[in-house]
């Protein structure tokens, strides 16, 4: 009898194991792939799902956006610089059936991926175009993934490179060329000064021409000038068309 009693037990506990195996509870971001026998057969959740044992196996998959840390990268711009990057990748599955049966483990898939695709996109460009036109890399990366991942039911939201690290010489090398930018610009802005000076000067200079008495106005407004900063000298310019007519003079009283 006690071995009825102990056997009726563990037939007990067993079905009581399998009747609470039946229940699984599904979140709302939370999928179910189902297989009767080894076989796919469709995609439960949210909420209570209900399976046969031993018959049915099901495998949770998660919907919400996975962020992705891609490792530091190693490559060769197309200009010959090395560089270490790393960025990180926003993706979420779409297609749970997908992503569970033609790919092993998609997570592993989508970083690997990611880091190749990193590497050769990057190192198709040169190092100006790497720190300056980065949304356009991104972008461009974004798209490359999102279409290799389309067979796997992964959707790559997002990619972001965070870090472009340099050696030490040439972030000299950078300084040295952004010093010696600056000092271009600063020459060029001189040089367009004195140009447009020259203009305006060359412009007054016609327009006194027109108007001699103009320039007797100036002289004085010069004078003006310098008696209100208390000079003991004053130098005051004499007019080339002033000694014109002195010689014109004396020329003629010495003909006379």
């Amino acid at each position: 009898m006690m071995i009825y009693s102990i056997t009726g037990a563990f037939i007990s506990i067993l079905v009581l194991a399998l009747l609470f195996s039946m229940f699984k509870v599904l979140r709302e971001y939370e999928r179910g792939v189902v297989y009767f026998l080894g076989r796919f057969q469709e995609v439960k959740g949210p909420g209570l799902v209900i399976l046969i044992p031993v018959i049915q196996q099901m495998v949770r998959v998660d919907l919400r956006t996975i962020v992705l840390d891609v490792p530091t990268q190693d490559l060769i711009t197309r200009d010959n610089v090395s560089v270490k990057v790393n960025a990180v990748v926003y993706f979420r599955v779409v297609d749970p059936q997908m992503a569970i049966n033609n790919v092993e483990s998609y997570f592993e898939a989508t970083s690997q991926l990611s880091q190749t695709t990193l590497r050769s996109v990057l190192g198709q460009h040169e190092l100006d175009e790497l720190l300056a036109e980065r949304d356009r890399l991104n972008k461009d990366i974004q798209v490359i993934l999102d279409k290799q991942t389309d067979n796997w039911g992964i959707k790559i939201a997002t990619v972001e490179v965070k870090h472009v690290d340099l050696d030490d010489s040439m972030i000299r090398a950078l300084a040295k060329q952004a010093e010696a930018e600056r000092v271009r610009r600063a020459k060029v802005i001189h040089a367009t000064g004195e140009f447009e000076a020259s203009e305006k000067l060359q412009q007054a200079a016609m327009i006194l021409s027109k108007a001699p008495n103009a320039m007797q106005l100036r002289y004085m407004q010069t004078l003006t000038e310098i008696a209100n900063e208390k000079t003991s000298t004053i130098i005051f310019p004499m007019p080339i068309d002033l000694l014109d007519n002195l010689k014109e003079i004396v020329k003629q009283k010495n003909t006379n």
